[in-house]
């Protein structure tokens, strides 16, 4: 035989470093990504593209938060943040701010003042 020996599975900082090709923070485009941040896909998986990317389009066919796709691919944020921001500069997801607001892009002020209430009721 003359094929090469599989290596061991790279675990933690390792695995961390290949998915995101060594970079540790997102691209430009995507550094307003936060935790609350929902994250919806746009198309499908591509044949040949990477599992990971294929495993945060199937779970955002429904919009969900970053801190929740995390969760689902036990990812930590930074990792993530890389990874979502390659799906938004090929426009395979579209990033959504949590909480919508008034036509005027001013927050929703009776939203705001039913969470005072429910902070001053604590």
């Amino acid at each position: 035989m003359t094929g090469r020996k599989p290596g061991p599975v790279p675990s933690g900082l390792e695995r961390y470093y290949i998915l995101t090709d060594g970079r540790s923070a997102p691209t430009v485009e995507a550094t307003g990504l936060d935790v609350a941040t929902l994250i919806v896909a746009r198309s499908a998986p591509e044949p040949g593209s990477r599992p990971e990317h294929e495993a945060i389009l199937r779970n955002c066919r429904d919009p969900l938060s970053v801190a929740e796709l995390g969760a689902y691919l036990e990812l930590p944020f930074n990792v993530l943040s890389v990874l979502v921001a390659d799906l938004l500069n090929a426009g395979g997801v579209e990033a959504r701010d949590p909480i919508a607001g008034t036509r005027d892009g001013a927050p929703d002020l009776a939203l705001l003042e039913e969470v005072l209430s429910g902070l001053q009721r604590l």
